[in-house]
């Protein structure tokens, strides 16, 4: 496949479906050249479409050598990465913290926390030896990470946890120019909302269901996008994007 050689360059882990396929695609629009990651090579093929500038790579985040592979397979193609979207992640159990086994609250850690740290981690590594250094990582953290819903341990901890690893990474990325921002998003339609049942009726803090509103998964994209598009002088700490009117300020 030949790839534009001027263009910028990206990482989206979790690509192959709701945000992670938005965002790939809105950057892909946007004249990057992208790198798709995660578990399923046809939902990969399938945010791919027919883009020149995408390349669909396999690889499963929890693990160290896939982690690797990834970057290694990047830097060959493209020679320098520009931005990592940090978003591959699972919701974990829905249960109390006396209900989770062991497996579940390692397995939810491994994928939100552990894979989000290795691949900063090699894009960090990237980002400090290329020339010119530097770059900008984006975490997908969660509102979970202010406020959490109820039955949702591993996953809140798991978000809490990405919002030091963001704060750690830009510190100690200054002095190579490596940049570090998280973006929280309430509610955008996905999969992941479906199965929670906000559209259909979500468990409240005072043990209702209530339904609750979504926005388009393409408007948190364009929030990526912008947080992409910033120049090196400037970088967005941190930014929630929200269903207008969902019980965030004030759930409880």
């Amino acid at each position: 496949m030949a790839l534009d050689g001027g263009a910028r360059r990206a990482i989206v882990t979790g690509a192959g479906s709701g945000i992670g396929r938005a965002v790939a695609r809105a950057l892909l629009d946007d004249g990057y050249q992208v790198a798709l990651a995660g578990r399923r090579p046809d939902a990969l093929a399938a945010t791919a479409g027919e883009h020149p500038n995408a390349v669909c790579i396999p690889t499963d985040v929890a693990v160290e050598a896939a982690v690797e592979n990834l970057f290694n397979e990047v830097s060959q193609r493209f020679g320098r990465l520009d931005v990592l979207f940090n978003n591959a992640g699972v919701f974990g159990p829905m249960a109390s913290l006396d209900e989770v086994s062991l497996a579940e609250w390692e397995g939810t850690l491994a994928v939100n926390l552990t894979g989000a740290m290795l691949c900063a981690r090699a894009a960090f590594r990237q980002m400090r030896a290329q020339t010119p250094q530097g770059g900008l990582i984006i975490n997908n953290g969660s509102i979970s990470a202010h406020s959490p819903r109820p039955l949702s341990v591993a996953y809140t901890v798991s978000k809490h946890a990405i919002s030091g690893l963001t704060k750690s990474l830009d510190l100690d990325g200054r002095a190579y120019g490596i940049r570090c921002g998280q973006i929280d998003i309430g509610n955008t339609a996905t999969e992941i909302m479906s199965e929670l049942g906000v559209r259909t009726g979500a468990l409240q803090a005072d043990g209702r269901r209530m339904v609750e509103p979504t926005f388009p998964v393409a408007e948190a994209a364009k929030v990526v996008l912008m947080m992409a598009s910033l120049p090196p002088s400037a970088t967005i700490g941190s930014i929630q994007i929200l269903a207008s009117g969902m019980p965030f300020v004030g759930r409880g």
